[in-house]
């Protein structure tokens, strides 16, 4: 495509009257060298700004419309296209080219058709990848980022970000992508951060917006909880150990005891932090023992016997174990029964105080010191394979661990049902139409979304504890005083959004949201996505969601506009959405 291009821009003219002389300058190559034909034409087409698009002017009456340079009604179509910003980090590779190939395709057959096209380029600051990458640097010098602190490693985010951000941009410019350069953008520029702020607020005080407590997907290589689609899930031959739990007795020591729970379990060593045992109140092996206890092996602390649907009669021996600091469906019991929460490891998945013994020692070590001290004290029933589930960091390969964390989360179903209705009823399509319905499926049982990373680069949370009053305070400006006692001890939030979070809201922002902007009414909704089937979930979901909220928020529902152009409710729930086709 480049080579025709090029000569279509004349690279041949001077060739061709030499040809037609009869005289030939030099010797054409045997063989294809793109880089300096590919390399100067490109420069040509930044330097010329052949693929900048100028915003039309409003002219009253016509939807979409401009004005024209030559002062002419302007009435021609609109197509618009996001590029899915590459990770700053990366470099171009055969995925990016397939795509961007078809996005060159579909922009340039626009373009000749007489639309109004833009294409938008950017790049993604790409938290956990970036952080990585200059954490290896430090690692070179001999330094991690706590060595340096928090205000120097960004500044060395930003210089390594200067120095090798560009690259991949370069490689499409050398490529002859058709995108308007005069409008790149970048996740971490200052207007940007600025919405991604506003969005964060908002949603904070419609109430969608909260912090709590909750089993989350941790990685303790990049030390950050991770969303459940940032786990890659494997199965892996593993072993199920069934462990024996003496059953207090009344007037009977547990060293005598003739009873025993037997539970199983992958994760031996998450014993240590269990606060319960479990059984179903159908099972009628354990009905004489409701409201009895047992001794937990090896930290002899009492814990309850309790009756919960998470016991399945007809699964192993029908009772389980009850650890909520590190099990989902554990934390989910352990709030119906009001149970501790005894969390047994550090960010880095070492043991921690609550260890007893075993403190300090690496999560799989503490596994083999606690197996080989079960069988010494005669409490290891049972060691069988078994195929296990295994989730690893998508980004480092690290095996995830099931952590208690407090979290920032969105309260996503309103959000959902929102995005659930605009492809129902057709404002946005997916080809392959299948797709659709995956879609569909997953947004009906979405959980609410953990959005807060424990990284140093990113977009920092809004979010000021008050050191006097412990007040929280949630503001689009730095608050210099707390708003209840008036105190200036105020610590922001040390966390980050997830990236995710910020590169949904790139239909609108990039347009110049939260002003109401001329790009804003020429230019959206994008009127395709061409992405990659894998972030279906990560990131088209999620632009629809957030574009169906905030370009149609609750505040003002119809979004309404006086006099020929007004809108009805769904006008405006048609036009809300980021795309027409994905």
């Amino acid at each position: 495509m480049v080579g025709l291009i090029s000569l279509a821009h004349g690279s041949g003219d001077c060739q061709s009257q030499a040809t037609l002389k009869g005289k030939m300058p030099h010797e054409l190559p045997k063989a294809y060298e793109p880089g300096a034909i590919e390399t100067r034409w490109a420069e040509y087409w930044v330097k010329e700004k052949l693929f900048h698009v100028e915003t039309p002017e409003p002219t009253l009456g016509a939807p979409k419309a401009g004005a024209s340079r030559m002062g002419h009604p302007e009435t021609r179509p609109v197509f618009t296209l996001l590029l899915p910003p590459p990770n700053v980090t990366g470099r171009l590779h055969m995925g990016h080219m397939l795509n961007q190939t078809q996005m060159d395709i579909m922009v340039r057959w626009h373009r000749m058709r007489g639309f109004i096209t833009l294409w938008l380029p950017g790049t993604d600051h790409a938290g956990i990848a970036t952080q990585m990458m200059v954490e290896k640097r430090l690692a070179q010098e001999g330094k991690k980022r706590r060595d340096v602190g928090r205000e120097k490693f960004v500044e060395r985010v930003w210089e390594w970000k200067r120095e090798y951000g560009g690259a991949i941009l370069d490689q499409m410019r050398r490529l002859g992508a058709s995108v308007d350069w005069g409008r790149e953008y970048f996740t971490m520029d200052d207007h940007l951060s600025h919405a991604v702020r506003e969005v964060f607020v908002r949603l904070y005080e419609q109430g969608l917006i909260y912090r709590g407590k909750y089993i989350v997907n941790w990685c303790p290589r990049c030390e950050t909880a991770i969303s459940d689609l940032e786990v890659k899930h494997e199965e892996v031959p593993g072993k199920l150990w069934e462990i024996r739990y003496p059953v207090i007795m009344a007037g009977q020591s547990p060293a005598t005891t003739q009873e025993f729970i037997t539970v199983a379990t992958t994760r031996p060593e998450t014993m240590l932090g269990d606060t319960a045992v479990a059984v179903n109140e159908k099972d009628e092996r354990y009905t004489h023992l409701r409201g009895r206890k047992v001794l937990l092996p090896l930290m002899k602390r009492e814990i309850p016997i309790i009756l919960d649907e998470i016991a399945k009669p007809e699964f192993g021996t029908g009772a389980v174990k009850i650890t909520p600091a590190h099990d989902p469906n554990d934390f989910e019991a352990g709030k119906r029964h009001n149970l501790p929460q005894i969390d047994v490891m550090d960010l880095h998945a070492r043991m921690n105080e609550n260890a007893g013994e075993y403190r300090g020692m690496d999560r799989y070590e503490a596994r083999d010191a606690v197996l080989a001290d079960l069988r010494e004290q005669g409490f290891l029933v049972a060691e069988k394979d078994y195929i296990l589930p295994l989730g690893k960091c998508d980004r480092c390969g690290t095996v995830v661990e099931p952590r208690l964390s407090e979290q920032w989360f969105v309260k996503i179903e309103p959000l959902a049902k929102r995005a659930i209705k605009v492809v129902e009823k057709g404002y946005i399509r997916f080809s392959p139409e299948n797709y659709g319905q995956i879609y569909l499926n997953w947004m009906r049982n979405i959980h609410d979304w953990c959005i807060s990373r424990q990284l140093w680069w990113g977009h920092r949370i809004p979010a000021w504890t008050c050191g006097d009053c412990n007040e929280l305070i949630v503001a689009r400006e730095t608050p210099t005083s707390c708003s209840e006692c008036g105190g200036a001890k105020l610590e922001q939030d040390k966390d980050v959004l997830d990236t995710w979070f910020s590169s949904g809201l790139l239909p609108f922002t990039t347009l110049g949201w939260p002003k109401a902007t001329r790009d804003e009414d020429v230019f959206y909704p994008n009127s395709l996505m061409i992405t990659g089937f894998d972030i279906l979930f990560f990131w088209v979901a999620r632009m629809i969601m957030l574009g169906c909220w905030f370009m149609m928020p609750p505040e003002r529902p119809g979004s309404v506009t006086q006099g020929a152009d007004k809108k009805t409710v769904e006008d405006a729930l048609r036009d809300s959405v980021p795309f027409r086709v994905v």
